[in-house]
């Protein structure tokens, strides 16, 4: 092989890794945005012709971020979106994916954590140079119910508590240690 068409072959497999990339962080980014609450973010991550099957109900953007997050707050007080193994086939500018989620949800009340197990399906587009979603449709293989009483305790007391807003710890920059009297705590 001449060195052309070694750096030919060399830049199509760079491009194929960063295409994967690019579209397994869209995904991620989208669970940590659910997890937050923020509209905004979750709709960076979809183009505005994209659809959402999640059981019974097909949600369409632009109006999908906020009903989304309306579902997760009538029923839990917060949530964990988890991304596992990912399969994902590209095809010129279309990618079909499968990611395996877990989500850990916990109830209102605060007495129960469900997690539940399931893939999302989905399909990304690239458009003017960048990977979104255009269609998920979701499965739940499995769930399991726990004690939530264990977050209550000495053992957790300290440890930053997640928000469902801007004011998440994850979103400061940049990341400083700090004092235990200092942010949302347990």
């Amino acid at each position: 092989m001449d060195m052309e068409s070694e750096l030919k072959q060399l830049r199509a497999t760079v491009q194929g890794l960063k295409d994967r990339q690019d579209i397994l962080d869209c995904i991620q980014r989208e669970s940590r945005a659910r997890d937050r609450q923020d509209s905004q973010q979750i709709a960076s991550c979809w183009w505005e012709d994209g659809v959402d099957e999640h059981g019974a109900f097909i949600h369409r953007m632009p109006d999908y971020p906020e009903r989304a997050n309306q579902g997760h707050r009538m029923n839990f007080r917060m949530t964990s979106h988890n991304i596992t193994n990912h399969l994902c086939e590209i095809k010129g500018d279309i990618a079909h994916c499968e990611s395996y989620v877990v989500g850990g949800l916990s109830w209102l009340d605060g007495k129960k954590t469900s997690i539940a197990f399931g893939r999302y399906l989905d399909r990304l587009e690239r458009r003017k140079g960048e990977w979104r979603l255009a269609v998920r449709r979701c499965t739940i293989e499995m769930t399991a119910d726990a004690d939530a009483s264990w977050i209550n305790s000495e053992a957790i007391k300290g440890f930053l508590k997640p928000q469902w807003s801007r004011e998440d710890p994850s979103y400061e920059r940049p990341f400083v240690a700090k004092p235990k009297t200092e942010g949302v705590r347990w």
